[in-house]
């Protein structure tokens, strides 16, 4: 979810590890982590453990904790193992993934099908067997939903592909909440429905960014198959009904003041953002003045600010 730096090169030549092939082993296991996309993973972590001091109204067992976060990276890894296993063709045309272990030959497309594969099978197990066979159902509903509904089924046929493919990231939510209660409630929904309209105007303006390479591997992202003018107003109609579900928490009795005061300020500012990007949209300006990637990185705060609120609300109360 970053944009990385990448070689001045034809977009779709693939680097070789080293000459003759060798690949060394400290490269290999860094390939192997890249896999699982840690930078993806850490937005998952940020929204699962508040909602777990939110479910227990306090501080939640440690180990308990432990038990989740682990089981939740290996479950996301392995989804995004099994996601770069199936775009490794297009990954190879887009200047954003040109580095990624498939491209440069670091792994092989076998060695990361059966990687993800296992992370699959072991994260399951782990969540039936430490944490419990609820959140064990979500997290495999989640990786499977993520590779086989977004990156197999939605993102190269529509547009409306970040939206509906979105939900696999709102899974840690429930997980979380799960986890402790080995139950769902009304609140677990509504901070999963929080995610599910941020998910689209968090992604947008990275599309719109990068949007030429999404074009060159045919890739309907929104971005590309509208203008900027069209693309903000949705991120702008997002924005509010995000901004809107996200207070929704205080008057169901499942948070108090200090929450409600991170929202209002947190989402203030969003929209803020998200105005004023539609304002240049229709402005006509375009390139670096667009200043869309404003959004982006304050979408990463915004989020970690609320679900860190989320974890704090309950000892304020």
């Amino acid at each position: 979810m970053c944009v990385t730096a990448v070689e001045s090169r034809p977009a779709g030549v693939a680097l070789t590890p080293s000459p003759g092939g060798h690949r060394p082993f400290g490269a290999r296991v860094k390939a192997f982590v890249a896999l699982t996309k840690p930078r993806i993973i850490e937005l998952l972590l940020i929204t699962t453990v508040p909602v777990m001091f939110l479910a227990a109204q306090g501080v939640p067992d440690l180990w308990l904790v432990l038990t989740t976060t682990i089981g939740g990276y290996l479950s996301a890894g392995g989804a995004n193992a099994l996601n770069m296993y199936i775009d490794r063709d297009i990954d190879a045309l887009m200047d954003r993934t040109s580095q990624r272990p498939l491209v440069t030959g670091m792994v092989s497309p076998r060695e990361c099908l059966a990687f993800g594969i296992a992370l699959a099978v072991i994260s399951t197990v782990w969540f039936g067997l430490l944490v419990n066979w609820l959140s064990a159902a979500l997290a495999l509903g989640a990786l499977l939903f993520y590779v086989v509904v977004y990156t197999m089924l939605l993102k190269r046929r529509t547009a409306q592909n970040i939206v509906w493919g979105g939900i696999a990231g709102c899974m840690p939510v429930l997980i979380g909440w799960s986890a402790v209660t080995n139950s769902l409630s009304w609140a677990s929904v509504i901070l999963f429905a929080v995610i599910f309209f941020w998910t689209p105007p968090h992604y947008w303006p990275l599309s719109m960014k990068v949007k030429d390479d999404y074009a060159r591997v045919g890739v309907p992202m929104l971005p590309v198959i509208a203008s900027n003018r069209v693309v903000a107003r949705q991120i702008v109609i997002y924005s509010w009904v995000m901004v809107a579900v996200s207070l929704l928490l205080t008057p169901l009795g499942y948070t108090g003041w200090f929450y409600t005061s991170v929202a209002l300020l947190t989402g203030g500012f969003w929209l803020w953002e998200a105005h004023g990007l539609q304002n240049r949209a229709k402005a006509g300006v375009s390139g670096a003045k667009l200043k869309e990637m404003r959004l982006f990185h304050w979408s990463i705060t915004y989020v970690s600010l609320l679900f860190v609120a989320v974890a704090v609300d309950p000892f304020l109360r």
